[in-house]
């Protein structure tokens, strides 16, 4: 069984704005900081493009992981798809969407995931899962509002 939730974040920035700062590794790096979260392999710094992969490493419930992306669909700049190709999920999928919004910008996150460990991990992604990751992905989206440069 998997897990999916859509976050919407009302932004000011244009639309090519937030979808540059989505794919840029530093910004992500900068914005999981609680998590100690690092590029350790693949694509490390700048913007990742269509096909391209990051390895991150990060600490989330006291364990270090590890959890490879690649962007699998993308267009510019509307919209972009990273899934997990290793990692500790059964998978993982995030859908970044950008819609003009007045003068800003609509950012929709469409993510679905499953665990592992079959009935064990269903009702962890149902009663802890999927509310840490709704959190993480909006603290995500309320650092990137803050980013001005």
């Amino acid at each position: 069984m998997a897990v999916s939730f859509e976050c919407r974040t009302e932004s000011v920035l244009a639309p090519e704005r937030l979808f540059n700062l989505s794919r840029d590794i530093t910004a992500h790096i900068d914005s999981m900081s609680k998590s100690r979260e690092t590029a350790v392999g693949g694509v490390r710094s700048g913007l990742i493009g269509l096909d391209e992969d990051v390895t991150w490493r990060a600490w989330h419930f006291g364990l270090p992981l590890r959890m490879t992306s690649r962007i699998t669909a993308m267009s510019l700049p509307h919209s972009f798809t990273d899934e997990q190709t290793r990692g500790p999920f059964g998978f993982f999928k995030h859908e970044h969407v950008f819609r003009p919004h007045g003068t800003g910008t609509i950012m929709i996150d469409r993510v679905s995931f499953a665990a592992p460990l079959g009935v064990l991990g269903q009702i962890v992604e149902h009663l802890v899962l999927a509310r840490y990751m709704r959190k993480v992905i909006e603290k995500r989206n309320t650092y990137l509002q803050s980013v001005t440069v």
